[in-house]
């Protein structure tokens, strides 16, 4: 086989290698929770590994879950943009996590990375990759901003100086609930279709991603972990989920992939926070931290200068 030629077997090594490391490493800073793992078999070696942790000392919520799927047809969400291959087989290779930290002041994060290949009939087989990471705070803070930005910059390295700010608008894109005006969060990167450069390049890429959520992540968590706060705090860090399940029920290509193609509901739905909250009409004070949230971190804004070094 040619180096080159896409290879199933390396993508999923490597994701499932990437979900022992994170799942360890949220078990960590959690200090005490524990994720649960459900497995199940299919054809021709297909496998879901869901885990989940619940109730922690930090992380309320937190899901991990590797996916290898193969089927007769892709699901409509997923040839969108590609109605050339609606109805040719297909495999699929994912990894999808979410954290919701129980105190307002840490930011939830998701990250995904995934790889289909389809094979038409009487064409070549094609394949692409897809994915990205994201974070969604209650309450901002310019330093979360520019470290999470700043590693979400190195992470594009593989592609080449254009890539992330080519891919941090594309997440400030896609991440933004038109019903609400408002972004889901302060973004990261985004891609999807991905193929240029052939595979091994596309594969050092995602890897790079993959290695860069823990980093970009793990020392917010710590910083903000143990903030004191209240029940106004936490009145909106509710409100603000509410917003969070809007966009993954309404908007989310990846929840609607997962619902068309008949997956275990549970997995699908692991994303969605354990508690939420609407209320009426609700707005926040002027000048409150709150109403700080959307008036300067809910605006695409370029966290890292394309002049400092990566």
């Amino acid at each position: 086989m040619a180096s080159d030629d896409p290879s199933p077997t390396d993508v999923r090594a490597h994701l499932t290698e990437l979900q022992d490391r994170i799942c360890a490493a949220l078990e960590a800073e959690d200090g005490g929770g524990r994720f649960r793992e459900d497995r199940a078999l299919g054809a021709d070696g297909a496998l879901a590994r869901p885990r989940v942790l619940e109730e922690g000392g930090v992380f309320e919520k937190a899901a991990v879950n590797f996916t290898h799927a193969r089927g007769p047809r892709l699901p409509p969400a997923a040839t969108a943009r590609r109605p050339e291959l609606a109805g040719a087989p297909f495999e699929a290779i994912s990894l999808s996590l979410i954290t919701h930290p129980r105190n307002p002041y840490a930011p939830t994060s998701h990250m995904n990375l995934r790889f289909f290949q389809a094979s038409p009939a009487g064409r070549a087989p094609t394949w692409w990759f897809g994915g990205g990471f994201d974070l969604t705070p209650s309450y901002g803070f310019d330093e979360d901003c520019v470290h999470w930005h700043g590693v979400a910059r190195r992470a594009c390295a593989p592609l080449g100086e254009s890539a992330y700010p080519r891919l941090k608008r594309w997440c400030d894109e896609y991440f933004f609930l038109p019903h609400r005006g408002e972004a889901r969060g302060v973004g990261g990167i985004f891609f999807d279709d991905l193929a240029e450069g052939g595979f091994a390049r596309c594969l050092a890429f995602v890897r790079s991603v993959g290695d860069a959520y823990l980093e970009a992540y793990r020392p917010i968590v710590a910083r903000r972990k143990a903030t004191p706060f209240g029940e106004r705090e936490r009145e909106f860090q509710l409100l603000r989920r509410g917003r969070y399940v809007e966009f993954n029920l309404v908007y989310d290509r990846g929840t609607l992939y997962g619902l068309q193609s008949g997956r275990r509901i549970e997995s699908v739905l692991a994303s969605l926070p354990p508690l939420v909250a609407w209320r009426y009409d609700w707005k926040p004070a002027p000048g409150s931290p709150e109403a700080a949230l959307g008036e300067r971190y809910l605006q695409p804004r370029e966290w890292v200068q394309s002049g400092e070094a990566p």
